[in-house]
């Protein structure tokens, strides 16, 4: 078995900051993809950042350079630091993680339950 555990979201004013932290835990071989995903009501589920175990990174157009994501291999943790909010970033943000099991060696998404962020005066 696997979860991935988040922590971090709330309430935020226009401007304001936010980090949501991530990580995945259980019988683990190896993590290939990591990253975040939100969905705002009525909208579709997007990637919003994500990074590769080999530290490639990539960004939704909406929220490069605002936002900045991270990652600790070692801990099998993901990290996404996010400035300058704005009104459209408030949505459920949910961790994703392409993890390798022992249990079946074979890559299989995962998905923490999910966090909410409101950006909001």
């Amino acid at each position: 078995q696997v979860h991935l555990v988040e922590s971090g979201g709330g309430l935020v004013q226009p401007g304001g900051s936010l980090r949501l932290s991530c990580t995945a835990s259980g019988s683990i071989f190896s993590v290939s993809f990591m990253g975040w995903y939100r969905q705002a009501p009525g909208k579709q589920r997007e990637l919003v950042a994500g990074v590769t175990s080999g530290g490639r990174k990539n960004y939704a157009d909406s929220v490069r350079g605002r936002f900045t994501i991270s990652r600790d291999n070692a801990k099998n943790t993901v990290s996404l630091q996010m400035n300058s909010l704005k009104f459209e970033d408030t949505a459920v943000y949910y961790c994703n993680a392409k993890v390798t099991s022992y249990s079946t060696y074979i890559a299989n998404d995962y998905w923490g339950q999910g966090t909410q962020v409101t950006v909001s005066s």
